[in-house]
């Protein structure tokens, strides 16, 4: 019976072990009863042998895109007349229809079969197979970092496919969707909160006011914003003024666009007003007053549960509790009462008065400034009680003079602080400094997009007045803030091609203004047609 009873047991155990190989078997097998392919990051094997493995006959063929396209239409040069008439015609004409028969043009990197780098879809309809095609060896591509769609027939619930597999390329930052008008438009399904791609591109697309809003509210709004794109294109659209005071109210609480265009579209002067009041200082409307005060009261009660004598020693300054600063100045305050005992209190003060009175100059303290100090900066230090920061009041800026050193002990202790103080997110824009007047709460304005481009609209004497007092302000902001690290404000501007007099004193002020900001102002000046701002 003992014998029967293992057996038994044995038998048992083997077939649960049977079992489970077989389910793991029905995992790697596909619907036709195939093993599951795994992708080798080979682009043309992989995606011939998953077409065939779906039932696609026309299976689009895979080619590296060739730099110039010229180049199919130049003869060699060491063909004979003879050699030149047929066959060279019969390439043209080959070269030419080839080039609008379905296929994906790849850009590799050093010419590596299995770095493919970018990748161009045109002129043929992706269908929901195919999409199923790319989900599996997309992600594959270990360095793809671009793909570029013109024309490829999508639509809102294809978009959404598409959408799926952006997350499993992790290198993917740039998408390129032109000529694909979608009935719903989707679009901003692109550049959601969850969204990681950098550089959208929507040319061409129809997109018009109704898209437009759908796009505003996915770069921001209250309580969410888009935290990756950099750059995004709607040129070659049908975004009027009520669709560019969308796309502005987008820009009020996004800070991580750079670059913006709005070419070729139907923007007259009411959507510039609306985009110029963005780039300047702006009042806050009651809504963002208050989810602002519920910012500051969150804020305020994080640091005081992270640390109370912090925030005991903010509680004391003259400043209201709801606007407790969170500057490096202050932390390195803190830091320095609570790490100092109070029998060096005396000779801190006495140290200060004389380190201010011998001081040569100074200068804001950053990063790079706290070095580990050499064996002889250490021994100095043991000799003499002096010491290198100055800190008064928290509005003052911290100082370090130029004629003494600091001491290795005070520079390891004061490290670590500024690791602590460094960013890494993006802070909610309400949260700035704000100013008010007149009753109001006025935020600085978005001074992070630095490339708007607004060529080919409708814009008149007006809506350059409305830019030229939002690029004054944004100067005047600049002035004040000279030698501390902000935000730059826009550097580029184009609105040529619009309704102004080519005389236009206006034009003329913001040109001499904008002009010095552009970074690429030197090779501009050299190709006059392609000035910055240039009218028509």
């Amino acid at each position: 019976m003992g014998k029967k009873g293992d057996r038994g047991a044995k038998d048992k155990v083997a077939g649960a072990s049977l079992e489970e190989e077989g389910k793991n078997a029905a995992k790697r097998t596909d619907q036709h009863g195939e093993e599951e392919y795994q992708c080798t990051g080979l682009l043309e094997q992989d995606f011939n042998e998953l077409c065939c493995r779906a039932g696609l006959t026309k299976i689009p063929k895979v080619t590296v895109r060739l730099q110039s396209v010229c180049n199919l239409f130049l003869p060699e040069e060491s063909d004979t007349l003879a050699e030149k008439e047929v066959p060279a015609n019969l390439t043209q004409i080959q070269s030419k229809y080839a080039y609008f028969h379905p296929c994906i043009q790849t850009e590799l990197e050093h010419d590596d079969p299995k770095s493919t780098r970018e990748i161009f879809l045109r002129g043929w309809k992706i269908e929901e197979r195919m999409l199923a095609v790319f989900s599996k060896c997309l992600p594959a591509l270990a360095n793809l970092q671009a793909v570029h769609l013109w024309k490829v027939g999508l639509t809102d619930l294809s978009l959404l496919s598409l959408i799926a597999i952006l997350p499993n390329c992790p290198n993917l930052k740039t998408l390129t969707l032109e000529g694909n008008p979608l009935a719903e438009g989707s679009f901003y399904r692109l550049i959601g909160e969850e969204s990681t791609l950098a550089h959208v591109s929507l040319r061409n697309n129809n997109i018009g006011n109704a898209d437009a809003k759908l796009i505003g509210q996915a770069l921001s709004t209250l309580k969410s914003s888009n935290k990756s794109l950099v750059s995004l294109i709607l040129s070659f659209n049908h975004i009027s003024d009520l669709g560019a005071g969308y796309i502005a109210e987008g820009l009020r609480l996004n800070r991580s666009l750079l670059c913006l265009s709005l070419a070729h579209n139907q923007i007259g002067d009411q959507g510039t007003l609306k985009l110029a009041e963005v780039l300047g200082p702006f009042a806050l409307t009651h809504t963002e007053v208050v989810e602002r005060r519920r910012l500051l009261l969150e804020k305020e009660s994080q640091e005081r549960s992270r640390s109370p004598l912090r925030h005991a020693d903010a509680k004391s300054s003259e400043r209201p509790s709801s606007l407790v600063s969170n500057t490096t100045i202050d932390k390195l305050q803190s830091a320095k009462q609570s790490k100092s005992g109070s029998k060096k209190k005396e000779p801190l003060k006495k140290e200060e008065k004389a380190q201010a009175n011998t001081a040569g100059g100074g200068g804001v303290v950053g990063g790079p400034a706290f070095v580990p100090a050499k064996k002889e900066d250490a021994k100095q230090a043991k000799k003499s009680v002096s010491l290198p920061l100055v800190v008064s009041t928290p509005e003052q800026k911290v100082v370090r003079g130029k004629g003494t050193k600091s001491g290795a002990k005070e520079k390891r202790s004061l490290l670590p602080e500024l690791e602590v103080v460094e960013p890494t997110e993006i802070v909610n824009p309400l949260l700035e400094q704000a100013e008010h007047r007149d009753g109001k709460v006025f935020l600085p304005g978005n001074r992070v997009l630095i490339n708007l481009n607004l060529t080919w609209n409708q814009i008149t004497e007006q809506g350059l007045k409305a830019f030229l007092a939002a690029m004054e302000s944004q100067q005047q902001a600049s002035k004040s803030t000279a030698g501390v690290k902000s935000q730059t404000g826009l550097l580029r501007l184009s609105l040529g091609k619009n309704r102004f007099p080519p005389d236009s004193k206006t034009f003329a002020k913001l040109q001499e203004l904008m002009l010095p900001r552009d970074p690429t102002y030197s090779q501009l000046s050299k190709a006059p047609d392609e000035e910055l701002a240039v009218p028509s």
